[in-house]
């Protein structure tokens, strides 16, 4: 049984702690309203660019002259796995739903006989992905002195991949990141970005002529709309990983109030029992002079 003063320094230790865990609650509310009105204005423009990047890429497929991009190596021998998590922890399951999901791909990869490459975006999944997938790890790429996301953070990244598409690098990337949805639900999502999937897009019986050329359009397009899903990916991340904090620190701020209760309850009837035993103390010698 710890003495009423050990009880009393661990009392005032949780308090601390939930003092903490409160600010950063607020803290996380506070950039929450901003990372999810970002994540989802950029929603509309990346859902555009994908219905265009897919009506044209519907008129080239099967095209000699398609993109790269659009085409593929006609290989999908090498994987490249681009995994986005945050740079910081105490945000739940935030940052290991991301690396669960792009472990269980890379394991499946493996296991099929391909080549996978590990490119990391923030700190905390480089730090997992390392112990099993240490030798697959390309590149990181560190954003921890970024104060607020922006286009050009998310094009660097997709200037990086592009140039490793172009050098042969690999054959098929893969984004991972979360899809905010509320903040308490993020969704983990893995987006194949190389080569661009182009969904079926529904005949309307209009024709269209473009000036230039199909494969034209799409070779200046393709490389924007792979900055477009990094850029759109970073957001989703942003916006999940303050939800994801703002209800871990909700939690820790509920069970330091459920534990600051019971230590409380256990030092008053250590104190009662304390002051009991001194007056039966006191009585005892009092009857026995």
């Amino acid at each position: 049984m710890p003495s009423l003063k050990d009880l009393k320094n661990r009392i005032a230790s949780v308090k601390n702690t939930r003092k903490i865990t409160k600010a950063m609650q607020m803290v996380s509310a506070a950039k929450l309203r901003r990372a999810q009105e970002a994540a989802e204005a950029a929603r509309p423009y990346a859902a555009r660019m994908e219905a265009v990047v897919n009506g044209l890429a519907a008129s080239v497929a099967g095209s000699d002259s398609a993109p790269r991009l659009l085409a593929g190596t006609g290989s999908d021998k090498v994987h490249l796995l681009v995994v986005m998590t945050a740079e910081r922890g105490l945000c739940g399951g935030f940052n290991s739903s991301i690396v669960k999901l792009a472990r269980l791909k890379a394991n499946d990869l493996l296991m099929q006989g391909k080549t996978v490459k590990i490119l990391t975006v923030g700190k905390k999944g480089r730090e997992q992905l390392r112990r099993d997938f240490g030798s697959h790890m390309v590149g990181h790429v560190d954003l921890s002195d970024v104060k607020r996301i922006g286009y050009d953070n998310a094009r660097a990244i997709a200037r990086d991949v592009l140039a490793r598409f172009e050098a042969g690098e690999f054959d098929v990337a893969t984004l991972f990141f979360n899809r905010f949805q509320s903040v308490i639900s993020q969704i983990p999502t893995d987006q194949q970005i190389i080569p661009a999937k182009a969904a079926a897009v529904a005949d309307t019986g209009a024709v269209y002529d473009y000036e230039p050329s199909e494969e034209a359009i799409l070779a200046d397009l393709l490389p924007r709309s792979v900055a477009t899903q990094v850029f759109t990916a970073l957001l989703e991340n942003a916006a999940s990983e303050q939800g994801a904090r703002m209800s871990a620190m909700d939690n820790a701020t509920r069970n330091a109030g459920d534990m600051i209760q019971k230590y409380t309850t256990i030092y008053n009837r250590s104190r009662q029992a304390a002051i009991t035993k001194e007056l039966i103390e006191i009585i005892s010698g009092a009857e026995a002079l």
